[in-house]
């Protein structure tokens, strides 16, 4: 059985006010670091885990730097780990957005299924893309606990397949910085067995 814990970086500018953050590579904040501090050495006294794989982007690197190290486990890059590209919309604010393409702004809400982001990626490609890496890393950890650091998007597009659910529930999910959601994959079945827990930031 392969367990897999499902980890989101630490707080970063543009969360708040919202901004489409993507590709953009804002590191943690003064906050984000001491979540991921936090996130470290809860999982280290629950037993560590065998690896911890990564976003290349900084928010997520030192996040997953800082579990690794108190883990003492390898900490491997993964490009498709990566956030969702939202090309030109990259790291406009939401509100500008909304003013801009209020069509297109909306339909993000209402049908994410349905948008492919002005030259950027949609949800297709994104669940396409860390389908690849929950095969690959159960493939090569049969029997390990292994962390994956990533991002609100990418959470979503892997929980959403765990939970057998359509692209249409992407809004269904929510994933808070530093947040620890976990699963099972054995050769028959898979099972979510938590979901955005904060419990280890209070």
């Amino acid at each position: 059985m392969t367990r897999v814990l499902v980890i989101r970086h630490g707080h970063v500018d543009g969360i708040q006010p919202p901004r489409f953050r993507g590709r953009f590579d804002v590191p943690l904040s003064a906050e984000g670091l001491l979540q991921a501090a936090a996130t470290a050495e809860q999982l280290a006294k629950q037993g560590g885990v065998s690896a911890v794989y990564t976003s290349p982007l900084a928010r997520c690197v030192t996040t997953a730097e800082t579990i690794a190290t108190a883990c003492e486990a390898p900490c491997i890059v993964e490009d498709n780990l990566a956030d969702l590209d939202y090309g030109s919309w990259q790291w406009r604010s939401h509100e500008d957005i909304r003013q801009e393409a209020p069509e297109h702004f909306a339909r993000w809400f209402s049908h994410p299924e349905q948008i492919r982001f002005p030259e950027g990626e949609s949800l297709q490609d994104l669940v396409a893309r860390t389908a690849d890496v929950i095969r690959d890393i159960t493939k090569r950890h049969p029997a390990d606990t292994v962390a994956l650091v990533g991002h609100d998007s990418v959470n979503r597009a892997i929980l959403m397949q765990m939970l057998d659910q359509p692209l249409s529930a992407y809004w269904r999910l929510s994933f808070s910085p530093c947040s620890v959601s976990e699963f099972e994959v054995t050769d028959s079945k898979t099972r979510v067995t938590r979901i955005n827990d904060t419990s280890h930031l209070r």
